[in-house]
């Protein structure tokens, strides 16, 4: 089942990022944007999750000190990781630290065992390392691309941070057994982004004056980024229960082969000979993870 849940969510959060086109006009900035996420999908997790237990008969589960340190950690991640990837974006070479950004999995498989003590295996690394070079042909520029040390160290510091987030969010679904899967899964996102919205919505407060007001004014554009933001985060967090967050971020990876298919089939444009090879080495991948991952 975690198969296919993760494949729900990379094909979510590719619709989530086409989306995101309509805060262009919206004049967010970086924080606002990243604020409007969790702002509109929390009460949306919430609901998700009383109801859920209510209709279950499931009593509210004990949430422990080290849940929430799994919590707040794994949202802290988070947020300085995706305010580290835009960053990249103001950089002349933005695509070399996008390009070590995808080292995120290699370094999900190691913080997962050293973390959680989840291994996976000399199978499960073959199907990481082939995914790992797929991705990096399918993000590589065309022409030369100068090493810039910065983005450099942006990227696998951005990396890091994803992986170290979806490590902690594993870690809380683990700290809810014995609840039912998704049960674990769905409360673990509802308080992920309360503690999210509260904390970015001190850090708006504190360091962009007005930004709060823009964007509640601007909710009509970003309710759909908030509710697709949602229910892709529930697809992660519900297959973070079920596998190993390496194995899970790992097919994953699937999302850049979605989002290349869109930009052909949507915006008409052309698929290059580099980019065959890395959608095929990617899916060749995926095959691997998932024999990994059924052991």
């Amino acid at each position: 089942m975690w198969v296919w849940v993760t494949l729900f969510a990379a094909i979510v959060q590719t619709l989530r990022f086409m989306l995101q086109k309509m805060l262009a006009g919206a004049q967010l900035s970086v924080g606002g944007a990243t604020f409007s996420r969790f702002l509109f999908g929390f009460p949306i997790a919430a609901l998700v999750a009383i109801g859920f237990l209510h209709e279950t008969g499931t009593a509210w589960p004990h949430l422990s000190a080290p849940f929430w340190g799994f919590v707040i950690a794994g949202g802290a991640c988070q947020v300085a990781a995706t305010f580290l990837t835009v960053a990249l974006f103001s950089m002349r070479n933005f695509a070399v630290g996008v390009a070590f950004t995808k080292t995120e999995t290699v370094q999900v498989a190691l913080f997962s065992a050293v973390i959680l003590g989840e291994w996976v295996g000399p199978l499960g690394w073959v199907g990481i390392l082939i995914g790992l070079i797929g991705v990096l042909l399918l993000t590589k520029q065309p022409g030369a691309v100068k090493l810039n040390a910065r983005a450099a160290i942006y990227g696998v510091v951005a990396g890091g941070l994803f992986g170290l987030s979806s490590i902690f969010y594993r870690g809380a679904t683990l700290e809810l057994a014995p609840l039912e899967f998704f049960a674990r899964a769905i409360v673990a996102l509802a308080c992920a982004t309360f503690a999210q919205t509260i904390g970015m919505g001190l850090y708006l407060r504190l360091r962009e004056a007005g930004e709060l007001s823009r964007v509640l004014r601007a909710w009509r554009r970003t309710i759909l980024v908030g509710i697709t933001g949602v229910l892709g985060s529930a697809g992660w967090f519900t297959a973070f229960s079920l596998q190993n967050a390496a194995f899970v971020r790992a097919l994953g990876q699937v999302e850049i082969v979605f989002t290349l298919l869109a930009s052909v089939l949507v915006f008409r444009e052309t698929l290059h000979r580099r980019e065959g090879l890395g959608i095929a080495l990617v899916v060749a991948s995926l095959i691997v993870i998932v024999l990994a991952g059924s052991r």
